[in-house]
């Protein structure tokens, strides 16, 4: 048999003239025996698809896809690609073959030299070869890795240049779960989606890891000098409350009224396609590089192609071309703006005044930060919206929270009774944020002195106590519908289980409870995943856990084999090594769910 990364190029010993794209069209036509592999009257149907096409009026695919969408013209099918599935003739869905091919140049740029998938890059930025590259889950691992540093313990990776079905799965898994810890939306992608190829899936989820590593450094803790970008009157708390991408319109507009511009940006679409805003925002970044030359120019395109000169002077021509700036491609517009500010930020820092008082008790008052964000990344599972980016906030008008109740307890929000209708009046999230503290008295929540005033003020203690005991919720609930008796799984009865399961695993010594201080080396833990598969721990790879930093390598191992058998994960190894007793029962809450189906 031939592996199915091979089969393009013995196609062309065959077919010189053949494309990429063309051979892999003809391939989704057939139905392989052995998954990845090609036999040899498999590869002789290739050979006959790709001739029939010939006849028929060259190749057929596009000339479909157009007919699907009733598109005529080439202009208007231009930098589209419509993929139709071959299983459900109805369904159609469209990617943009500028997105493609710029993810996959960054993709290439970025994974450049790595020494277990080096060897599979370049990969063609003007082919659908990323698609098959993103089959095994190597590609996508390494990807969050690069965005979102030491998120993979790589070591649980299958690596090769042939795997089995089995180790795809596994791959496929830890980039889905380490996707969702990083704060991705994959509710409707699972494993077998990506180890399909499936294209729209495969892009969006690229997309989304790009720019969780692009926007990574857009933080106030990283940049305190960001603080020079909160407008008159405005509070620190209020900038906070900003997502990343208008933290960085606002940093585009500093700089634009700094240059004295008269002009002012709120999207990266329409705000940018004359390429004007750019030029100025350039010249004032660099300007000993940057002219504004390019503000003579009258044809958008040209100018387009200056302004991008511009900005190949400074190292930073990526993510677009002048046809994507004019056209207003918001996507690939934010990744170069993005791009921007991650190598000239040129914004002066903070002088040692009392002037920034408020940032310096922000920077050293963030002890809530680890759960909010575990919280938040679990809401975001839920697939609530609006999506959830700075806990605090986005829960004070109650909606999130109610739509968390009414997943977890179906049917016990009366919706007719909810104020929907953003923005609301004070008044009106305190009526939403009540309800939702009754419903948690209802269900045997501890929210004694809590009202919904404080969740709507956001009182970090106490809406992280009702947020926890939604989750604490969820997962007794999800535990206690796969137990056989389908009774109320108390923490004790998780206890019993970790100790039952780590005793077959390992030789750790059994735990009191999720505060029991052996938990901290994270050998515990191994144990029970240990006991769970035996084999998936690999023990050269277990310190003894004696220093901090052996400690961490251990929880970063266990967090990693975790997502690799399925589980959904959002602590941090930091949470294992201070050993948080919250944080410690979602973990084996996890395990114990995917144990038990």
């Amino acid at each position: 048999g031939l592996p199915q990364r091979k089969l393009f190029d013995a196609v062309k010993l065959v077919e010189p003239q053949r494309e990429y794209d063309e051979v892999r069209n003809a391939l989704k036509k057939i139905s392989l025996s052995r998954p990845d592999m090609v036999d040899q009257d498999e590869f002789v149907e290739v050979i006959a698809i790709l001739r029939q096409g010939d006849k028929s009026g060259g190749s057929g695919v596009g000339n479909a896809a157009r007919a699907f969408e009733g598109i005529t013209s080439e202009r208007a099918y231009e930098r589209r690609t419509i993929l139709k599935s071959e299983q459900n003739t109805s369904s159609a869905h469209t990617i943009n073959e500028d997105e493609r091919e710029e993810f996959t140049n960054h993709i290439n740029l970025a994974l450049a030299g790595d020494s277990d998938i080096g060897y599979r890059l370049p990969i063609n930025p003007h082919t659908m070869q990323l698609f098959d590259e993103a089959r095994d889950g190597l590609i996508l691992s390494k990807l969050i890795n690069y965005s979102m540093p030491d998120t993979i313990d790589e070591r649980v990776l299958n690596r090769g240049k042939r795997l089995s079905p089995f180790q795809i799965t596994e791959n496929n898994n830890v980039a889905i779960n380490s996707a969702k810890a990083i704060g991705c939306s994959v509710v409707n992608i699972g494993s077998q989606d990506l180890a399909e190829g499936r294209e729209h899936l495969v892009l969006g989820l690229v997309w989304q890891i790009i720019k969780k590593g692009l926007l990574a450094n857009i933080n106030i803790k990283l940049h305190p000098e960001l603080y020079r970008l909160l407008e008159d009157g405005e509070t620190l708390e209020d900038f906070l409350k900003l997502p990343p991408d208008m933290i960085l319109l606002r940093w585009f507009n500093y700089h634009l009224a700094a240059a004295g511009w008269h002009r002012r940006v709120s999207n990266f679409s329409s705000d940018i396609k004359d390429s004007e805003n750019y030029t100025v925002l350039l010249s004032q970044l660099v300007p000993t590089e940057c002219t504004r030359a390019p503000l003579h120019e009258r044809d958008l395109g040209e100018r387009a192609e200056q302004m991008l000169q511009n900005a190949d002077r400074i190292g930073c021509r990526r993510y677009v071309s002048p046809k994507t700036v004019v056209n207003g491609n918001p996507k690939l517009n934010l990744a170069f703006v993005a791009h921007l500010f991650n190598t000239h930020p040129c914004l002066e820092p903070l002088e040692d005044t009392g002037e920034h008082a408020e940032l310096d008790d922000y920077l050293f008052h963030d002890q809530y930060d680890r759960e909010a964000r575990a919280f938040a990344l679990w809401l975001n599972s839920l697939n609530v919206d609006p999506f959830v980016n700075y806990l605090f906030e986005d829960i004070k008008d109650g909606i999130v929270l109610l739509q968390a109740f009414d997943t977890i307890f179906p049917g016990s929000v009366n919706w007719k009774k909810v104020n929907t209708r953003r923005p609301l009046m004070r008044f009106k999230q305190i009526e939403n944020t009540n309800m939702a503290v009754d419903l948690g008295q209802a269900h045997n929540f501890s929210l004694v002195g809590i009202q919904g005033a404080d969740l709507t003020d956001g009182v970090p203690t106490l809406v992280l106590a009702v947020v926890w005991q939604l989750m604490r919720a969820n997962i007794l609930q999800t535990l206690a519908s796969l137990s056989s008796h389908g009774q109320r799984v108390t923490d004790q009865d998780m206890v019993q289980w970790a100790n039952r399961v780590a005793q077959t695993g390992g030789q750790a010594q059994p735990i009191r409870s999720f505060s029991d201080p052996a938990l901290a080396s994270g050998r515990f833990l191994l144990d029970v995943l240990n006991g769970m598969k035996p084999g998936v721990v690999d023990p050269q790879l277990v310190t003894p856990g004696r220093s901090d930093e052996d400690m961490k390598q251990n929880a970063k191992y266990a967090i990693s084999i975790a997502r690799k058998l399925g589980a959904t994960i959002f602590l941090l190894p930091e949470d294992i090594v201070e050993v948080k007793p919250k944080m410690i029962l979602t973990f084996i809450g996890s395990l114990m769910a995917i144990h038990h189906t």
